[in-house]
């Protein structure tokens, strides 16, 4: 088995929700007393957080490329970027190591593609959802279109992930206003949603949504597991960047 190389902390509840679906994943396809071989490298979130508001994401990249280096130095396979906001800066950590990164958004686009869907709404933090390098991406490799939500309900959705979810605090009444917000984007067209900030999966599942759910933690990670159990073989080019 590969060793799977983790950047975390980015918030550390999405991390542990990384690391549990990576070991409940290989147990089951594995049995007995198995779980993955993996590294973590843990940044400080607080550090990540004000540095995301303030714009710098220079240093940001630099911080990343570091713990990229750090996971190779260290023997790991393959890098996972456990938050979907970071793949912002997918391409310095890529030029930083040797060794490939496993990417969310094309995981994600995978399960769409496979689920035969072109349009899907979207419910990430404000940089997903308002910059390109998450939305070009599904659209220009993968033909996908996303929808976004209203500019009131964009910072409804960031604001429960910084000041509620990433705390590990879960509120029914934020769980009714994102439903809503789902319904805002099913109007719209979108024929399934996109759970594409890593902490979401703590507020909202299947259950939830009328619409069909894909969860990109989820997804990345049984991603990381497949790749981690395919021995030598090079992986395709729909599966790492």
């Amino acid at each position: 088995m590969k060793t799977i190389g983790l950047i975390g902390g980015m918030s550390w509840e999405s991390s542990a929700l990384y690391y549990r679906l990576i070991n409940e994943e290989t147990k089951r396809r594995l049995g007995g007393h198995h779980n993955a071989a993996s590294l973590m490298a843990t940044v400080d979130f607080a550090d990540v957080e004000r540095l995301q508001h303030e714009g710098d994401w220079d240093l940001l990249a630099s911080l990343l490329a570091k713990s990229a280096q750090s996971l190779e130095r260290g023997g790991a396979d393959f890098v996972v970027l456990c938050t979907n906001t970071m793949h912002k800066l997918a391409a310095p950590v890529m030029t930083a190591v040797r060794i490939p990164l496993l990417h969310i958004v094309d995981v994600t686009a995978g399960a769409i593609k496979q689920s035969h869907q072109k349009r899907v709404g979207l419910l990430a933090t404000r940089f997903t959802m308002e910059e390109d390098f998450y939305t070009e991406r599904m659209h220009g490799q993968f033909g996908i279109e996303v929808v976004i939500p209203s500019e009131e309900s964009r910072q409804f959705v960031h604001d429960v992930i910084y000041r509620e979810l990433c705390h590990g605090v879960i509120r029914q009444k934020s769980r009714e206003r994102y439903q809503e917000i789902i319904r805002e984007l099913a109007g719209a067209g979108a024929e399934s949603i996109v759970l594409g900030c890593t902490e979401i999966e703590l507020l909202i599942s299947e259950k939830d949504s009328d619409l069909p759910i894909h969860a990109s933690t989820t997804l990345h990670a049984c991603a990381a597991v497949d790749f981690a159990l395919r021995g030598e073989n090079e992986p395709s080019s729909t599966d790492l960047a």
